[in-house]
This record gives structure tokens, C-alpha cells and sequence, in this order.
């Protein structure tokens, strides 16, 4: 079965009596060339191990059969059961569970599945919860790299660099946990039904080590927060308001760190809020700019 042509799909979908739900984000793939590039842009082998989130119909999830030793597929859509028993019945290394990844240990789920394989994750992410659950995988500190499809849109922050209009808190998270990578777009016609919207695949890769030595790792990212919260704010009153602390206070840590007290915080790397922390914390200390 062509999992990705039009009219198989329509009848296999037919024959399980799917609907599509909009709240879930449902986007099927129709160009076969996408699934293809996806699972090779994910460097697999038979030694790796790879979560999927959202498979769908299974085009993606069978591609990865093909070239890891062990696939993990959790798809939250109980409709779909019918129709992944039948596209992937021929996949022996695929196994899938039904339920919330958010919900999940993701740790304990990777320990008790894939073993002493590589562990990575490659998908065609759920489009309405894509920067929880990109947080989630990062956080959980497991996955050596994490291929997926998410719209264009989060790619860009994702990606994105100081002082361009797409640099937000959750760039300099991405950062704090791996170094990222845009690798293509997909166009709204290799979908149905048609997203509103172009994609794009991107790769994290996991660092081995934190970019940076913190002393309150949750006080680095409330400050981050409250610098993007009122971005157009400069970095003292945004801070004052974000923090609770004197707007003085926040200019001499600034001027301390050798910072313009009237810089905004979409100008600053990810080393730059570091400094801030270990000053506004008291601990302030020598970093390596270097990210």
C-alpha cells in the first residue's frame, strides 16, 4: 500500500470509518518524497532507537522501520488503531502506543523500550502542541538528536538568532539544551487536508554539556521570560516588572556585566542572560561567550 497516495489513503481511512479532527491537528502527507527525506535527514541505523510522535496513517513510521532497529510510535487518536494495524502489520521492529506523550515519563518510557539503543526522535509533530512538546523531548535529556516537522513559523524561532524578530525565550531554551538546524521546507499541497501554513524540518542536536555553569537554572529562565514578555521594553523595565526588582538594581547588574542600560533583550545571546543571572543572584562569575 502507497501510504501516501490520495485516493489509498481516502479508502483506507474509509474502510476504519476515520474522521479527521481538527483539533488534533490532523495533516496527512501525499508527497512521498517528504517521509523519505525526513527518516534520512534522521541518520538512523540499526542500532538506534526512535520515538515517533504522531504517526498518522504510518508513512513516516515506515520509512523509519526501514532504517532503525526499533520504532516507538504514541499516537493519542484511539480512531486510528484500525489503521495502523493494518499499514504497519509488515513493520516487526514497530511497536505502537496509544495515549498522551505529555503525559508520559519519557525517560522511563525510553529506559523501558529501546534498551541500550541510541535513542533519537524523528516525527511529523502534532502542529497545535508543538512548543510543549519540543520542550518536553529536550528536557528529558534523552535523545541524542530530534528530527521533526513543525510549522515554519516555530522553526524560525526555533532557529532564530539575536535581534531578528523571530528571537524569543524559546530560542534560548532550544539553545540552553541543543544546538539547532533548518533543513527544508514543506509546502501546503504535500498535506491533506491542505495545512494554511508552509513547514519545516529541523534537526536538535543534544549537548553533551550545558552551554553554561548557572547558579539557579530556573531564575536564568524567569529572567529570559520576562525580557520577551514586554520585548519592546528596555531590559531594565522589563526585568523591574517581570522580577519585582528596583529598576536601579537591574541597571547596575547590567552595567556591571558590561551591558547598555538601555539594550533590549531580543540584542543579547543566550552567554549575555547568563551574566545577568549570576549578577542579579549575587554569584556572578567568569563564562565562556562562546556558544
Amino acid at each position: 500500500m502507497n501510504l501516501t497516495d490520495y485516493n489509498e489513503i481516502q479508502a483506507l481511512l474509509r474502510r476504519n470509518g476515520f474522521h479527521f479532527s481538527k483539533s488534533m491537528g490532523q495533516n496527512f502527507l501525499i508527497a512521498p518524497w517528504v517521509p523519505e527525506r525526513i527518516a534520512e535527514s534522521a541518520e538512523l541505523d540499526g542500532d538506534t532507537a526512535v520515538l515517533e510522535i504522531g504517526p498518522g496513517v504510518g508513512c513516516l513510521t515506515e520509512q523509519l522501520s526501514r532504517r532503525a532497529g526499533k520504532v516507538l510510535a504514541v499516537e493519542l487518536d484511539q480512531s486510528l488503531k484500525g489503521v495502523l494495524r493494518e499499514t504497519l502489520s509488515g513493520c516487526e521492529n514497530v511497536e505502537i502506543l496509544f495515549g498522551d506523550i505529555l503525559k508520559q515519563d519519557i525517560p522511563a518510557l525510553v529506559r523501558e523500550h529501546f534498551g541500550s539503543r541510541r535513542a533519537v526522535v524523528c516525527a511529523n509533530l502534532p502542529y497545535n502542541v508543538t512548543s510543549p512538546l519540543l520542550t518536553a523531548l529536550l528536557r528529558a535529556g534523552c535523545f541524542e538528536t530530534i528530527t521533526v516537522m513543525v510549522q515554519r513559523e516555530v522553526a524560525r524561532r526555533t532557529c532564530a538568532a539575536p535581534n531578528t524578530a523571530d528571537y524569543g525565550a524559546f530560542s534560548l531554551l532550544v539553545r540552553w539544551y541543543a544546538e539547532p538546524e533548518l533543513l527544508f521546507d514543506v509546502p501546503p499541497h504535500c498535506f491533506h487536508p491542505q495545512p494554511k501554513v508552509t513547514s519545516s524540518v529541523i534537526r536538535l542536536m543534544r549537548r553533551k554539556d550545558k552551554p553554561f555553569a548557572v547558579s539557579d537554572e530556573d531564575y536564568l529562565f524567569k529572567i529570559i521570560r520576562a525580557a520577551f514578555n514586554q520585548r519592546r521594553k528596555t531590559l531594565p523595565n522589563a526585568l523591574s516588572s517581570g522580577l519585582g526588582r528596583e529598576r536601579g538594581e537591574i541597571e547596575r547588574a547590567l552595567t556591571s556585566c558590561a551591558l547598555d542600560p538601555k539594550i533590549r533583550g531580543e540584542a543579547l545571546d543566550l552567554a549575555a542572560f547568563v551574566k545577568i543571572a549570576e549578577e542579579l543572584t549575587g554569584k556572578c562569575e567568569k563564562t565562556n561567550t562562546d556558544l
